[in-house]
Order: C-alpha cells, then structure tokens, then sequence
C-alpha cells in the first residue's frame, strides 16, 4: 500500500515503468523508492534525483533488493558526491536516535529457574556485545583430548554456547564499573549458612530475593564478583566476602600459562573460557594463590563444589570427578 501510493505521486514515473514491465521486483521497487524519498531535500535537486533513481534501476537488473539496499545507502556518492559525507553523517545521526530511541529490554522469571528475555538495543552495542560473547564462546578446539596436537579451527558457537557464554560474562563483569546504588557497588550478595559453605545442601538466597542451590552459591563464591554472607546456626553473620578473595589479573595469567586450559583429565577449554579455583576452599583455610589453585571450566568447575562429586588428583596436576556411590 506504501508502495502504490508513493507510484502514483508522480516522482517515481520510471520506477512505475519499470515495475509494470517486470523490469524490477516488488520488493525492489520498494528499496529504490525509500532510497530517493529519503536524499536530502536540501541537499538534492530534482534532476540529480532522477539520476539517482536511474542507478538504482540499473543496478536492480544486477541485485537482489538485500544488495540492492545496501548500495542504497551509498546513494549520495553517485547522485551528489561533493555532499556525500554531509548527507551520510546526517542519516547516521538519525539512526543512532532512533535506535537509541527504541532500545528496550524486557525479562520474565517463569518460577522454574530460567528468566525469559526479548531486547532492542543499537546496531553497535550490539555488535559490541557480540564481540565479547564470540571472544567468551568460540576456543580453539584441539585434535587431542587433553589439549595436545594441532589447533582443529575454531566452532562457530551456537545459541546454547552463546547463552552460557552470556552467563559468564555477567558473572565477570567488574561490579566496580556499575554505578552504586543504595551507597553500595551494585553487587550480588548471597545469603548461606555455614554447612552449606562447608558442602552442606541448605538452599542460598540472594538479596534480590530469588534462591539458588549450595552447589552454585560454592561456585559464585569461588569465582564471580559476588559477596558471599556466611550465617551461623542462629542465622547471625559470621563473615561477609570481599573482592581480594578472588584472583587477581597476573595470577590468572600465571594460571594460564601454567595450566593451558582447563585442568580436568579428558577436558579441553582452554584459559580464556575457564574459572579459577581453589584446591583447598576459602572455607576450609585455603590461600588466593597461584600455587593453590587452577584453571577448570565451568561444568568441571561446579563439580568441583558439588558434594555429589568426589574430587581426585593425578600425576602432573590434572583431576577427575566422580560421583559418589
């Protein structure tokens, strides 16, 4: 209906033209003239708009609309190039508005674990977000199984990878760089008790009010930028966590370097995609360390801390988990 009404003002006659001898698509002739409405009017004369809109005709015998829309956007270049970078910078600025605009992000908790999200953000924050995801989500995988041999190529991440990679990114987002709120860093602080730092099963809360499992509170607390509060018995606190319990960036290096990658038997995830974990628990006296720790990717790391898994040590550094009878 645009797109009729637009033929029959009389500015597109050999748009119609071309359109009613099959000469172009539908979906073609709609690109070229939201192309030539959108030329600045103070910038275009009538006559350099029909060259315009003859190009476009012409490349149209070439390209599909996609293609043909892309080389739209560089319309300027070819109907007035003395006023190209004023014009394009002109359709940026409008852009970036609109979308800064209609940015919009929403999420649903559906009561069993799992948050439901849709969101509308700019072109380059989202690419911004898509770089660090695929820098998250796509290693190197290699032809041996312990990490040895050739690099085999890098996987292209899926919608599963991409969303644990999310995760992980959320996890180590420096909460120093969040604004404060209430006075405090915008911090996640899990609630626990005693036996269940120590390996216990008693549920963990989060301030916010939701509840996760021991198992997964033992692991935020080992590596994520959270703030664990230890409760005793009586539910007073014993101890609330702070920052320096975790890794430093050198020692994550030292980590790295040393270890190559995840450190479980059999397990391939090289540094950048790995946490780092303690071999003797901050709770049971363990020291923030390179001598103490190691490199274990997420799924080995929450085995690490599930007591439903037993933890056993090889020669030259590696583990293994398994379940307990």
């Amino acid at each position: 209906m645009r797109l009729a009404r637009a033929l029959d003002t009389g500015q597109h006659d050999t748009v119609r033209e071309a359109f009613a001898v099959g000469r172009i698509h539908l979906d073609q002739a709609q690109v070229i003239v939201d192309a030539v409405d959108d030329l600045p009017a103070e910038l275009v004369d009538d006559d350099t708009r029909a060259k315009a809109e003859e190009f476009l005709l012409e490349q149209a015998g070439e390209h599909d609309a996609i293609t043909l829309r892309r080389l739209a956007k560089r319309l300027m270049e070819v109907a007035a190039p003395e006023q190209a970078d004023a014009a394009e910078a002109a359709r940026l600025e409008r852009e970036e508005a609109a979308a800064r605009a209609a940015a919009r992000l929403t999420m649903s908790d559906d009561g069993h674990g799992k948050t439901h999200g849709r969101f509308t953000i700019p072109t380059h924050h989202a690419a911004m977000l898509r770089a660090a995801l695929l820098a998250i989500a796509a290693p190197k995988h290699r032809h041996a199984v312990n990490g040895a041999g050739a690099v085999a190529g890098e996987r292209r991440p899926g919608p599963e990878r991409l969303g644990q990679a999310f995760c992980g990114y959320l996890e180590r987002y420096p909460t120093d760089r969040v604004p404060d709120a209430g006075g405090v860093a915008a911090t996640i602080v899990i609630t626990m008790t005693l036996d269940s730092l120590l390996g216990g099963l008693r549920a963990a809360h989060l301030h916010t009010g939701e509840t996760i499992s021991a198992t997964e509170a033992r692991r935020l607390a080992c590596e994520a930028g959270i703030v664990p509060a230890v409760l005793d018995g009586q539910g007073r606190p014993l101890d609330v966590g702070r920052e320096r319990r975790f890794h430093t960036k050198t020692h994550r290096v030292a980590l790295a370097l040393r270890d190559g990658g995840c450190t479980a038997e059999g397990c391939d995830w090289p540094p950048g995609l790995c946490h780092a974990h303690r071999d003797v628990p901050w709770s049971c006296g363990g020291v923030t360390s390179v001598a103490s720790g190691r490199l274990l990717c997420p799924r080995h790391h929450a085995r690490a801390h599930d007591p439903a898994y037993k933890t056993k040590h090889l020669p030259g550094g590696r583990l293994t988990f398994h379940r307990r009878c």
